[in-house]
């Protein structure tokens, strides 16, 4: 059972937590070593993606497959971001690619090898997001089973062995769960209302009410796709235009696109209609695009047309102008001297210009070479000089932005900053979110009193009960808005961001009626505000 600030966090099953800690163990923890099986995703990712593409669509196919996977904006802020969705995109990957080996082998035992791969990789993805992991390969492998006809798949004894060793995972980690204190109410928690309530309103108490956050509209994911498959949505809109004009080839030609897209749509309208709506949602679909875009980048130089050159063309053109977006961006954060100059990292801001300065220019000469290779009908030299370009903006320039925005982001010291001010008393969280628990947990100390949120008259009674039981408890809560630093509100004053720009408060409203008054405030520059909260004066 996971634990957060000392308390059972039912959010999520634990391997996520239970190989960051390995990895913790190993190297110390330092935020890097929690990090490092972040890397092992995302290999994981672009070798099952590839496996995929190349036994659907051939060799080149299963690399370009695998370089869109690990480049796209979505599936590449899912594999940076430390949390449970970087091993379920790699576990959907590997399902999907066993899937399709099943769908199409030609002899039993090499069917049972594929399906079996599939339920263990569907096992460790339930093991990292619940039920979840079942969304996108089950759907993929029922719409398959309706399109081309064959029933009869379902009735094979090899798609099964798997699923009984899938069962035995799943099974033993839910009987231990259960076994444990308050297992039956966890398991609700984990199994019902964390799934469930993404999709429909429950009746359940309100810290469970998954679905009155981050609440979905209509069209909200067809909206947005194009910004997750950025910087590649027009080569996936040209991929999915050759896929409308072939639709009268043969069915073994058309045999990628079909499984692309019930990888892919099946899920993007099941999303489409829950409650809540969030864009990491969609990551376990983006296998299906990134194979029809390896489908349509494998084919011969002789199959591009003139609109396929235009598409390539107009992906350079748009991360040509991402470069002078990272210019503007590195110029910005260079001004703002509001943030410790301590976050570069140990060198100053001449130091990045000058790491940033030749991987600006080296991005852009590939970018202007991909674009002169597509308009001389040579594609795939196109596709690698697009590639090559945008990883190295991901690499320079990227990165001197990243460790400026480390600084705004810096959990550590702000917890260990809390943890010096309220050494020696008790601590109380006041309807704290996800973030404000771990840090506590990491940084300050694992054992602390919670009041759940959210804040109105039932729980600022709780907290005024807490503490006059005891009077020399400091209570954390995080206060709305945020400390700009001098460049920052200048620029949100400009946009007339009213919220961003305004002077942020320093007490909540509700203290005093809670007989409390802030002892100490904590902020980061153009991030989290926290006030540590006493009584009596």
């Amino acid at each position: 059972m996971p634990l957060l600030a000392g308390e059972p966090f039912c959010e999520k099953p634990p391997l996520t937590y239970w190989v960051a800690a390995a990895a913790i163990r190993l190297f110390g923890s330092g935020a890097w070593s929690a990090r490092l099986p972040n890397l092992l995703y995302a290999l994981v990712t672009a070798v099952g993606v590839g496996w995929l593409a190349r036994r659907a669509a051939g060799p080149v196919a299963g690399l370009i497959a695998a370089a869109a996977i690990g480049t796209f904006l979505l599936s590449y802020q899912v594999v940076i971001w430390l949390a449970t969705d970087a091993p379920l995109l790699a576990s959907t990957a590997v399902a999907l690619a066993g899937a399709y080996e099943g769908l199409y082998a030609r002899s039993r035992w090499r069917r049972l090898g594929a399906y079996t791969v599939m339920h263990l990789a569907l096992a460790l993805g339930f093991l990292s997001k619940s039920a979840a992991a079942w969304i996108v390969p089950a759907l993929a492998l029922l719409t398959m089973v309706i399109w081309e006809r064959r029933a009869r798949e379902l009735c094979r004894w090899e798609l099964y062995p798997g699923l009984g060793v899938q069962a035995l995972v799943i099974l033993i980690w839910i009987w231990f769960v259960y076994a444990g204190a308050d297992g039956p109410e966890h398991l609700r928690v984990f199994l019902w209302n964390n799934l469930a309530g993404r999709f429909v309103h429950l009746d359940a108490p309100q810290e469970l009410q998954y679905a009155a956050a981050h609440r979905n509209s209509p069209g909200k994911y067809f909206l947005e796709l194009p910004v997750y498959l950025w910087p590649w949505t027009l080569l996936v809109a040209a991929a999915l235009r050759r896929a409308w004009l072939r639709r009268r080839a043969g069915f073994e030609e058309l045999r990628p696109v079909r499984f692309a897209l019930a990888s892919a749509l099946p899920a993007l309208a099941l999303l489409s209609v829950a409650a809540t709506a969030r864009n990491i949602y969609l990551a376990p679909a983006l296998p299906g695009f990134a194979l029809l875009l390896g489908w349509w980048g494998g084919h011969t130089q002789s199959e591009f047309d003139r609109w396929d050159i235009r598409a390539l063309r107009a992906t350079a053109a748009l991360l040509l102008v991402a470069v002078l977006v990272l210019a503007t961006a590195l110029a910005l954060v260079a001004a703002d001297t509001g943030t410790p100059s301590a976050a570069g990292g140990g060198y100053g801001w001449s130091g990045a210009f000058l790491i940033s300065g030749p991987g600006l220019i080296a991005a852009a000469a590939l970018l202007l070479h991909g674009s002169a290779a597509a308009r001389d009908g040579a594609p795939r030299p196109a596709q690698l000089a697009l590639l090559l370009g945008y990883c190295l903006l991901l690499t320079a320039p990227a990165s001197q932005l990243y460790r400026r925005v480390d600084a705004w982001q810096n959990l550590a010291g702000l917890g260990r900053a809390i943890e010096w001010d309220a050494r020696g008393k008790p601590l109380i969280l006041m309807a704290p979110d996800e973030t404000t628990r771990a840090l506590i947990d990491l940084y300050a100390r694992t054992e602390v009193g919670l009041v759940k949120g959210p804040i109105d008259p039932r729980s600022i009674a709780e907290l005024k009960e807490r503490v006059a039981q005891e009077p020399q408890a400091r209570v954390l809560v995080q206060l709305p808005g945020r400390a700009l630093t001098p460049l920052f509100r200048r620029i949100a004053a400009r946009l007339a961001i009213a919220q961003a720009a305004g002077s942020p408060i320093d007490e909540p409203d509700w203290a005093p009626s809670a007989q409390l008054h802030t002892a100490r405030l904590f902020a980061l520059p153009n991030g989290r505000r926290y006030a540590l909260l006493e009584g009596g004066r």
